[in-house]
C-alpha cells in the first residue's frame, strides 16, 4: 500500500487531562527497538509533541510506550545553521509547516524556516539515517546539535565518526542502564570546542554537543544504537553502512508493507478505510524488540535484572493488562511467527527475574492489576503456538499464583490472602480487580495444564477460576470488595471510580469474568436479569462519582465525552461489553451500539480514539470489531460474532489461507446481521471457530434494516466455564 496515506500523526492531539490516543507519531519499523518521532514541546514532559504545535525542537529517537511510563534512552537531533548564544532546545527551536511535513511510519521530512535546513529521517530497526539540505549558501557554519538529557559520554572516534551513550530512564533495575550510539557522516565533522576537551571527549548531565559540518550544503549521518555496547551500535551500524538514504526508505516501506497488506480492505467510504489502516499501523507498534544480533547472527540481549548480555530474544513496552485483550489474539492470526518470538522473549524475562512479566518499560513496572500475560501464554497454548515453551511457562504461571515477591513489582499482589480467602480482602487497593483477573488466570493456567497434560493442575485451577462468585453482591448486581471477614464495604456507590476498582467503577468492573459468563448470568437469577442490567449499563447517563481517587481522571472525563452510557470503550475494561448480549443469545441488541462505536468513536484524526490506545489494544479492538468478531476469552478458540463494517476484507493468514468476508448490503442504515455464512453454509453459532478462521475461505454476512431474533441452544452460545 501507499505508506503516504497513513499519517502518524493520529490521535496525537492529547493533554494530561484528556485523550485522544495518547499517542505519538512514531516512524520506525513494526516492532522497531527504537521510534523516532518530532519534539514540539519538550517543556510540557511525557507530552512532547502535539499536532497543532508550529515550531520543531529536533528528531527525538524515543522509547516511550505510554506518556504514563515516561520515556528512557532518549536524545533529540536537532539541524542547525549559524551562530546560537545558547544550546538548549529552547534556543534551537525553529518554526515548521505541519500542513507541509511528512509524517508517515517510514520517514520524517520537515523544513526548518528559521535555519532553511529540509531534512529527512529514515529509521532501521537498529539505527536509521539523517538526510540533511542546508539551503541558506549565506551562512558557513551546519551542524547537528545532539541534546543530551541525563548522564552522557560523547568521544570524537575519526574526523568522520562519533560515538555517544546516555543514561536516563523513567525507571529501570539497572540504575546505570546506558543506551549507546555511533554515528558515521559522509562528510568530515567537528565539534564544539566548548564542549569537547582536547583528547576530543566529554561527559556531563543534561548537555548538549554540537556537530559542526562547515559549509557543506548536504550532510547525511547514519547511526547505529544499542543496549549492549558501543561495539555492538558499531557493529549494527556497519551491517547499513552501504545503504543509500533510498535503501533504508526501501527496507523501511517493504517491512510495513510486509505487516500492513496482511488485511486488504474494500469499502465505499474512503474516510473509514483510512482509519483502518491508521489502526492497524498501530496494532504492529508494540511491543518493542529490546534485542540484538552479535557477530554470528545470534540473537542477545542486555538483563537489566542481572546487569549482563544474555543471549535469546527479549522484548519490551508492554502493558499486558492492556493487550492481553486483542493484540496477541489479532497476532494468532496474522502474525504468528513474532508471536512465537515474544513469547521465547517473555520467557526470558520469568528466567531472568523470577516472575513473569506485566508492564514491561524498560523492565518490570509492575503496573496494573492481576498477571494477565497468562491469558496471552494460554491463547498461544490453546491454538498451538510455541508447545515447546508450555511446560516452562506452566511453572512460571504456577509461581505467580503461589509465592508472593518480596518486591511488589513482581507477581501478584495479596496472592497468601486470596488463597486463603478465595478472593484479596478490600484492605488491597484495587481488591475487586485482582479478585476478578486472578480467577481469570486461574482458568488460563487451568487451560494451559490441560494442554501440556498435568490434568490434576488443570482440574484444581478451574475450581479457583470460579472465584469470582465470591464477590459477587445478589443485592445489587456487583462485584464488590470484602473485608477479612467476608463482609462488603458499606456505603456502596456503583458509579464511585477508584479505591476497590481500577480505572472505573463498579459498572466497568463487574463483567470482568471473561472464563465464565454463564456462570455470572446464573449469579443475576437468569438471562432475563442479565438483559435488564445489560440494558441499564448501556443506557443510563454516563455518570461517575470521583471520591475513590480525590479528583477526576482522565478516563472518567473521556468516558463522560463519549455518551454512550457506562460502556466506557474509552478504556480496555469496557473492551467487550457490546459482545455480553451473545451470552444470553441476543446478539441482535449489540449490533447497532458496535456499528455506531466504530464510525462515531474513532477516525483518522489527531483526534482518532475514545481514549488511551494503549500498545496496540484499542487499534485492535477496532480491527476486530470492524471484521465482524471478537476475541472475549483467551484460550476459548473461539471468536463472538459481532456486526463487520467493510464491503469486503480479505485477511492473509499465517495459516498461509486466506479469509474473505463479504457484508451486504452494506449503508450506514444498515445495522443489523440477518444471516452469516461460510463457504455458503449457514452459521448457526454466535461465534467462529480459531481453526475455521485459519482455514481460510468465505463468511458472508447478510446485513439489514430491522433485528432478525433467533432462538439459539446452549451449545450455540459462546464459552463458559461452568456452561
Amino acid at each position: 500500500m501507499n505508506l503516504s496515506t497513513i499519517d502518524t500523526r493520529h490521535a496525537t492531539a492529547n493533554s494530561g487531562s484528556f485523550s485522544h490516543g495518547n499517542c505519538l507519531p512514531y516512524t520506525g519499523l513494526p516492532w522497531g527497538m527504537n521510534y523516532f518521532a518530532p519534539s514540539t514541546a519538550d517543556n510540557k514532559g511525557a507530552w512532547w509533541f502535539h499536532p497543532e504545535d508550529q515550531t520543531f525542537e529536533g528528531y527525538r529517537l524515543t522509547h516511550q510506550p505510554s506518556p504514563w511510563m515516561g520515556d528512557f534512552s532518549h536524545f533529540t537531533m536537532t539541524p542547525v545553521a549559524g551562530y546560537l548564544p545558547e544550546t538548549s532546545l529552547w534556543h534551537t527551536i525553529s518554526s515548521y509547516r505541519p500542513r507541509e511535513a511528512v509524517m508517515t511510519p517510514a520517514q520524517i521530512k520537515l523544513t526548518q524556516l528559521r535555519y532553511q535546513i529540509t531534512s529527512r529521517l529514515i529509521p532501521s530497526m537498529y539505527g536509521g539515517v539523517l538526510e540533511m539540505e542546508f539551503n541558506n549558501s549565506a551562512v558557513q557554519d551546519n551542524a547537528l546539535m545532539l541534546h543530551l538529557p541525563g548522564k552522557y559520554e560523547l568521544s570524537v572516534l575519526t574526523e568522520n565518526e562519533i560515538a555517544f551513550s546516555v543514561v536516563n530512564f523513567a525507571g529501570c533495575e539497572d540504575k546505570d542502564f546506558k543506551f549507546y550510539v555511533v554515528m558515521a557522516f559522509d562528510n568530515p565533522v567537528s565539534t564544539d570546542k566548548n564542549s569537547v576537551s582536547a583528547d576530543r571527549k566529554c561527559s556531563g548531565t543534561d548537555g548538549a554537543v554540537r556537530i559542526d559540518f562547515g559549509a557543506v550544503s548536504k550532510q547525511i549521518v547514519r547511526f547505529g544504537t544499542s543496549f549492549i555496547s558501543y561495539d555492538q551500535a558499531k557493529l549494527n551500524l556497519s551491517r547499513e553502512q552501504e545503504w543509500s538514504v533510498e535503501n533504508y526508505l526501501e527496507n523501511a516501506e517493504k517491512a510495513w508493507n510486509e505487516q500492513l497488506s496482511k488485511i486488504e480492505i474494500e469499502h465505499h467510504d474512503a474516510s473509514q478505510v483510512s482509519t483502518f489502516y491508521h489502526n492497524l499501523y498501530r496494532a504492529f507498534l508494540f511491543p518493542q524488540t529490546f534485542y540484538e544480533f552479535d557477530q554470528k547472527g545470534k540473537k542477545i540481549h542486555y538483563d537489566t535484572f542481572d546487569k549482563s548480555v544474555k543471549s535469546g530474544p527479549l522484548y519490551t513496552n508492554n502493558g499486558f493488562w492492556d493487550t492481553f485483550r486483542t493484540v496477541y489474539p489479532l497476532y494468532s492470526l496474522i502474525a504468528v511467527e513474532q508471536y512465537g518470538d515474544m513469547l521465547e522473549g517473555f520467557l526470558n524475562s520469568y528466567r531472568e527475574t523470577g516472575f513473569l512479566p506485566k508492564w514491561l518499560s524498560p523492565d518490570e513496572r509492575g503496573l496494573m492489576p492481576g498477571t494477565l500475560i497468562d491469558a496471552v501464554i494460554a491463547d498461544a497454548a490453546a491454538k498451538g503456538i510455541r508447545p515447546d515453551l508450555m511446560p516452562e511457562f506452566l511453572s512460571a504461571m504456577k509461581k505467580s499464583a503461589t509465592v508472593q515477591s518480596d518486591n511488589p513489582n513482581y507477581g501478584r499482589q495479596g496472592t497468601a490472602d486470596y488463597l486463603k480467602y478465595g478472593y484479596v480482602p478490600l484492605a488491597h487497593h484495587e481488591s475487586v480487580n485482582h479478585t476478578l483477573d486472578y480467577s481469570f488466570s486461574d482458568y488460563c493456567i487451568s487451560r494451559v495444564a490441560k494442554v501440556v497434560g498435568d490434568n490434576e493442575t488443570a482440574d484444581f485451577y478451574a475450581k479457583q477460576a470460579l472465584n469470582y462468585r465470591n464477590i459477587f453482591d445478589k443485592t445489587t448486581g456487583f462485584m464488590r470488595a470484602k473485608d477479612e471477614n467476608g463482609e462488603f464495604r458499606p456505603d456502596f456507590l456503583d458509579v464511585r471510580w477508584g479505591r476497590d476498582y481500577a480505572e472505573g467503577s463498579a459498572w466497568q468492573t463487574s463483567w470482568s469474568v471473561f472464563q465464565d459468563f454463564a456462570g455470572l448470568i446464573n449469579l443475576h437469577g437468569g438471562a432475563d436479569n442479565f438483559e435488564q442490567k445489560l440494558i441499564e449499563l448501556c443506557n443510563q447517563r454516563p455518570n461517575f462519582n470521583v471520591e475513590g481517587y480525590g479528583f477526576e481522571i482522565h478516563e472518567m472525563s473521556e468516558m463522560a465525552a463519549l455518551e454512550f452510557g457506562q460502556v466506557a470503550i474509552s478504556n480496555q475494561p469496557s473492551f467487550h461489553y457490546p459482545y455480553l448480549f451473545s451470552y444470553i443469545g441476543k446478539p441482535w441488541m449489540a449490533q447497532p451500539l458496535i456499528k455506531n462505536l466504530l464510525t462515531q468513536a474513532f477516525d483518522d484524526t489527531p483526534n482518532g480514539y475514545p481514549g488511551d490506545e494503549d500498545n496496540g489494544t484499542m487499534a485492535a479492538w477496532y480491527i476486530f470489531s470492524s471484521l465482524g468478531f471478537y476475541p472475549v476469552t483467551a484460550a476459548s478458540l473461539e471468536y463472538v460474532i459481532g456486526l463487520p463494517l467493510w464491503d469486503k476484507a480479505v485477511m492473509h493468514l499465517s495459516s498461509g489461507k486466506d479469509l474473505t468476508i463479504l457484508s451486504e448490503p452494506n449503508q450506514p442504515q444498515q445495522m443489523f446481521v440477518q444471516s452469516v455464512s461460510t463457504d455458503k453454509k449457514t452459521v448457526s453459532t454466535t461465534f467462529f471457530r480459531h481453526d475455521d478462521l485459519m482455514a481460510g475461505g468465505e463468511i458472508k454476512f447478510e446485513l439489514g434494516i430491522v433485528p432478525n431474533p433467533q432462538q439459539y441452544k446452549d451449545s450455540e452460545l459462546p464459552y463458559s466455564l461452568s456452561k
